[in-house]
């Protein structure tokens, strides 16, 4: 009799110990995961960060050029400046999808507007042998690039942690300590993608492509 007591007892806490085990791999899991989103985060916010770098010298050069059109100056100094009132933690990735999509919509407003400053200083000579300005230009290419690379890599890095808190059993897990699903960058990398600006020095004329 005692002996199956023992027995029985012995199960019971090898099962609770096979159980706590599991728990503690599950969450370790979870967290493990959950920092690599908020990695992705930080280099997104980095990029973005190093993009917003560039504009004041952005600026400076292209407002030396005769009579360059001042709406387009405050339209992307506004937008530079819309982009720094949305208070965001740089090193942890929201979990709140509206804080995520309000973030979006403004670095959006930016490159639209990056866009048209490109654009219109297509129409300025003087631009197209500056070389501060095409300095500028390449530099901002290459960071545009930068930013559609890890916006992937972070909906990548997104899309494992919400498939492991949402996928059973280790929902229960991540239920118990907390964790739930983030969101992703809802728009194409293209969306957020300035034209490149092609300077054609033989003409007078400039073609422009997005950045692919």
């Amino acid at each position: 009799m005692m002996k199956t007591i023992a027995i029985i007892g012995g199960a019971i806490v090898l099962i609770v110990l096979l159980l706590i085990f599991w728990i503690v791999g599950g969450y370790n899991r979870v967290v493990k995961l959950s920092q690599g989103v908020d990695q992705q985060w930080a280099q997104v916010q980095n990029v973005y960060q190093r993009r917003a770098d560039l504009i004041p010298n952005l600026v400076q050069t292209v407002s030396g050029a005769a009579n360059f059109e001042k709406s387009t100056l405050t339209e992307i100094t506004n937008a530079r400046a819309s982009v720094g009132q949305v208070k965001i933690d740089p090193n942890s990735a929201p979990t709140d999808p509206a804080k995520l999509k309000q973030f979006e919509e403004s670095q959006g407003a930016l490159s639209s507007a990056l866009s048209r400053l490109l654009v219109v200083s297509e129409r300025y000579p003087e631009l197209k042998s500056n070389q501060d300005f095409l300095a500028l230009q390449a530099q901002l290419e290459g960071t545009e690039n930068r930013i559609s690379v890890e916006r992937g890599r972070f909906n990548e890095a997104t899309q494992a942690y919400n498939t492991a808190v949402k996928t059973f059993p280790m929902v229960l897990v991540a239920g118990m300590f907390g964790y739930s699903p983030k969101p992703y960058f809802s728009a194409t990398s293209t969306a957020q993608t300035p034209p490149t600006v092609q300077f054609d020095f033989g003409n007078k004329s400039a073609t422009s492509a997005p950045v692919r």
